[in-house]
């Protein structure tokens, strides 16, 4: 199977992408279908891999549909819509201007009639062409063809002026909600406008300005005050200040020096850096960033999936109603004619469109998830984002999770007169190097000279306990009293890792690490948002505990392996008998099955891994607790946003239909329901990023 991915250039309806996304679902060959509106997108899979087939059926498909959206590939542009714009705007001055001309300077009944003719047909042809479109090869009426019957039919019943008023208002209506989704759109790309433009590829003494996808791993690259960091690396030369707040959020500048690793996106705000590449541009922090923020509303939640489907039967139950209204009140009510009837039901047409409350839910998800973004905290999915706010339980990870991750070795002991302490740390050193464990990177930090692991053999990571390697025909063991059969003494100190050495204990280290700030605060305000919160770790309960009881947290259990985590949280969900979401954090390789397990998995970004990065829902970029919160309160915000936007879009429309009946509403307030709720819903919507 093969991706495609297209942009759908004109696509202002979130009604129409619906429709374009499940005729090519339908199609047969066209799997995983997704038309993100938000993003303009369309991905599907096939195994069709001629590109050019593929495009044809696909623009026929979607112009069949929708005659203005042109498709495009994801790096094409077209600048086609201003100018769309500007003709509609004068068509639709013209059109109401031919109808004004003939009915307000008395020139006979015949002669208003032919200007009014006139006047629809020029106001009524596009509208027109897509209600035709639909109705002959869709065998859809859509809301266009609702809009042109209720246009002519309040013609029929010697209410013109208002007929004419309804595809004016319409018309300029959707051209300025096309320019609201725009500006949507606009404000939350600058959320995320992290793409380097050009990298400077240094050749010998030659300085290259090159598409940062053409460097290369090992290449070197220049990065000059005020240049965005066009790929992951570390630096060979230079310091400087690096401006990170486009990945975290955080304004306050982090210095760099040679040797210290940095992230693509971020901005040098002064120095000259030298920078050897470690990652594709593909691969890079700022490439992984934006497919995330990009993709993420691919994955729909659940009440996205709910209006989408009510949206498709709204429309044919208000026809319906119309039709009923029509037909049998004048039968049921007194003083009500036909030509009253056929009116209130010409209303009910124009209510008939779901745009408002189609429009509103993807753009709220898009909004959120972009603003999360900007503070530094990554979103997968709408869903996950409408999951957020109903967490109710929380399991953290220890180390790189509530503390630092970054350990320091505060004591060395021996147990044999023959291995100094040196000697001991070395045969550390020499197991760590082949490890990413954070422990292993402090040990390293501790040792002076350089290891030499040339001699080293059969190395292995045994899980939960440490790892052993082969030197100098000895086996050597690294790791916790399990490893190495040992009794545990009883100390609140650190952790303490052993070696062992063929059959003999030769020592231990004891690593102390720190609790990250505000830890506790986050504790503590998660407790009043009534969130109960747990700490999973693999290190000796005396620590665990202590950890606990500093940053309040309310249940810890320690001493456990990857699979006694996984275990334990499937008990928790076991026992979850609330709607309320259990979320784990975590950070290392071991965490990715239970981050994967949870109704909600968060893992940390700065120090976490690959795996681990990749199983969870929620990445936080900064490695920081309160993030947390901040996930929680834009989750909450954006369902307040929603809930605003439905009941306020339905309200008033349900409002005007009964108003309608009574006789106290007319075309005018039909008008507002339809179009001006969608634009008032749409600026309610942007309320989500300030």
């Amino acid at each position: 199977m093969k991706n495609y991915r297209y942009i759908l250039q004109g696509l202002d309806c979130a009604n129409c992408a619906k429709k374009i996304e499940d005729k090519i679902a339908d199609t047969k060959g066209y799997e995983k279908v997704n038309v993100n509106f938000s993003t303009l997108k369309l991905s599907f899979q096939t195994q069709n891999e001629n590109e050019k087939e593929v495009t044809k059926e696909i623009e026929t498909i979607v112009h069949n549909l929708e005659p203005d959206v042109t498709v495009l590939k994801e790096k094409e542009l077209n600048n086609q819509k201003s100018e769309r714009n500007s003709y509609d705007i004068l068509r639709i001055l013209v059109g109401a201007l031919i109808y004004f001309i003939g009915n307000s300077l008395k020139l006979g009944n015949p002669v208003a009639i032919i200007f009014t003719v006139i006047a629809l047909i020029i106001l009524l042809v596009k509208i027109a062409k897509k209600a035709f479109i639909q109705l002959t090869k869709n065998k859809v009426l859509d809301e266009n063809a609702l809009i042109m019957i209720s246009a002519i039919g309040a013609c029929f019943v010697d209410k013109g002026a208002e007929g004419i008023m309804v595809i004016v208002l319409y018309e300029i209506g959707k051209i300025l909600e096309a320019k609201a989704v725009n500006k949507t759109r606009k404000s939350i790309s600058s959320l995320m406008d992290i793409k380097p433009e050009y990298a400077n590829l240094k050749n010998g003494e030659e300085i290259e300005k090159v598409n940062p996808e053409e460097v290369k791993i090992g290449d070197i690259i220049l990065v000059k005050t005020g240049e965005k960091i066009p790929l992951d690396g570390v630096i060979i030369k230079g310091c400087a200040e690096i401006n990170n707040s486009a990945l975290t959020g955080e304004s306050a500048l982090v210095k760099v020096k040679e040797n210290d690793k940095v992230l693509s996106g971020g901005i040098n705000a002064e120095g000259l850096l030298e920078i050897q590449v470690e990652k594709t541009y593909e691969n890079s922090t700022v490439s992984q960033i934006l497919n995330l923020v990009e993709n993420a509303t691919d994955k729909k939640a659940k009440t996205e999936n709910f209006v989408a489907k009510a949206a498709k039967i709204y429309t044919p139950i208000i026809f319906l109603l119309a039709i009923l209204v029509a037909i049998f009140m004048p039968l049921l009510v007194n003083n009500i004619t036909y030509s009253q009837s056929i009116y209130k039901a010409l209303i009910f047409l124009v209510i008939s469109c779901p745009c408002s409350i189609a429009i509103s839910v993807p753009l709220s998800y898009f909004s959120g998830i972009g603003k999360a973004s900007k503070r530094g905290i990554l979103i997968k999915g709408s869903d996950y984002l409408d999951g957020i706010k109903d967490i109710g339980e929380i399991i953290f990870d220890k180390t790189g999770t509530i503390t630092t991750g970054s350990f320091k070795v505060s004591q060395v002991n021996s147990y044999n007169q023959n291995y100094q302490t040196k000697e001991i740390l070395k045969y550390f050193a020499l197991g760590e190097s082949f490890s990413n464990h954070p422990i292993g990177k402090s040990i390293l930090r501790a040792v002076d000279e350089k290891i030499d692991t040339s001699a080293v053999t059969d190395f292995k990571e045994i899980s939960g306990k440490g790892l052993q390697y082969k030197i100098d025909n000895k086996l050597v063991k690294i790791g916790n009293s399990a490893l190495v059969g040992k009794t545990e003494t009883q100390s609140n100190e650190g952790t303490i890792l052993y070696l062992k050495i063929n059959d003999e204990i030769i020592g231990n280290i004891i690593l102390t690490d720190e609790v990250k700030e505000k830890a506790k605060d986050t504790m503590q305000q998660l407790a009043k948002m009534g969130i109960k919160t747990k700490m999973f770790t693999g290190d000796k309960k005396e620590v665990a505990n202590k950890i606990a009881n500093d940053v309040a947290i309310n249940e810890v259990k320690s001493e456990m392996l990857p699979q006694d985590k996984y275990n334990e949280l499937e008990k928790v969900l076991e026992n979850n008998h609330t709607n309320k979401k259990v979320a784990y954090i975590g950070d290392g390789i071991n965490d990715s099955p239970v981050l994967a397990r949870a109704d909600i998995g968060i893992s940390m970004g700065g120090i976490g891994s690959n795996s681990a990065i990749e199983a969870s829902d929620m990445v936080i970029m900064t490695d920081e607790l309160p993030k947390i919160i901040e996930a929680i309160n834009i989750s909450k915000k954006t369902n307040c946003i929603i809930k605003q936007n439905l009941i306020f879009a339905i309200g008033v429309k349900l409002l005007i239909l009964v108003f309608s009946l009574f006789g106290i509403a007319d075309m005018w307030e039909a008008v507002f329901a339809d179009v001006g709720t969608t634009l008032i819903t749409i600026f309610n919507t942007i309320r989500i990023l300030k």
